[in-house]
């Protein structure tokens, strides 16, 4: 049924009953692709929010890496598998992130500057969704550490966004307030973004910070039902193994029941069988 789930948020990767070659590509290329997602984030930081010429051009320059990486691995994985179709259908959410990337990258003019950072922002949330569903497997009670850890560093580097970006914070622990109750869509109203960049900035903090925050939650609840479900497990092997005690007590029982009547049958019989030689060897003498 998970798989089910992950494919219609289009994450589902590379089908169980596909070739040996493709599941071993797609390992390969895990964290990797994950590393081209969060470059996302630097792009849009520094598209949005540098005013040198230079930091936008190497953002835009991300913008084009990140684009042609998730080309190159889509065409790549169509070509290793078995069954493309099913791949296209498991996987339309990396269709959409590639559609995006090329019409943010060709598609608008600038009379429609409002929709294509509308779009930004949307595409670097498509690739925050493309590597939460790719950690998926960290998301147990086991991965509560990873994902505490994950939502300290995202809100260190969050208040280090902040603090750039956003002119009416003065220091890097009002940043990080700020991140904070932005992505735990608080908003207290004591610091809200006034820029551009910072407000998008912002967007993308309500969207990862909301799914991140839930997570944790999640995960912390999922501790507490494993530990519930660890305890009746182990009260079931008791129960299972109490029981199976008494089975075998009890066949133990039965079969030395049933041996001590045996070795009763086997004496008895003996003794009649000496009782019937004995009268056969008394009726041959008295004939002689």
């Amino acid at each position: 049924m998970a798989e089910v789930r992950r494919s219609w948020i289009g994450l589902g990767g590379v089908a169980p009953w596909d070739n040996p070659r493709a599941h071993a590509w797609e390992r390969r290329l895990h964290w990797a692709m994950i590393g081209v997602a969060l470059l996302s984030i630097v792009a849009l930081a520094l598209e949005q929010g540098a005013e040198d010429p230079l930091l936008k051009a190497a953002g835009r320059a991300l913008d084009w890496f990140i684009f042609l990486a998730f080309s190159a691995e889509f065409a790549w994985m169509l070509l290793l598998t078995s069954h493309r179709a099913a791949y296209v259908l498991r996987n339309w959410l990396d269709i959409v992130i590639i559609v995006s990337a090329a019409a943010n990258l060709f598609g608008f003019e600038s009379e429609w500057v409002a929709i294509a950072r509308l779009l930004r922002l949307t595409l670097v949330g498509l690739l925050m969704t493309r590597v939460l569903g790719s950690l998926r497997n960290v998301f147990t009670p086991s991965g509560i550490p990873f994902i505490m850890g994950l939502a300290a560093m995202s809100l260190a580097l969050s208040g280090a966004g902040f603090y750039w970006l956003e002119p009416t914070v003065h220091s890097y622990a009002d940043g990080v307030w700020l991140a904070f109750v932005t992505g735990a869509t608080i908003g207290y109203g004591d610091f809200v973004p006034t820029t551009t960049a910072s407000r998008l900035f912002a967007g993308l903090m309500v969207l990862f910070g909301f799914t991140l925050f839930s997570l944790v939650t999640a995960s912390i609840a999922a501790f507490f039902v494993g530990e519930d479900e660890k305890l009746l497990r182990r009260e079931m092997h008791q129960d299972i193994r109490k029981l199976h005690d008494e089975i075998a007590q009890l066949i133990g029982d039965e079969e030395r029941a049933m041996r001590r009547e045996m070795h009763a049958d086997i004496r008895q019989l003996r003794t009649e069988v000496a009782e019937i030689r004995q009268a056969m060897r008394d009726a041959g003498r008295e004939k002689d």
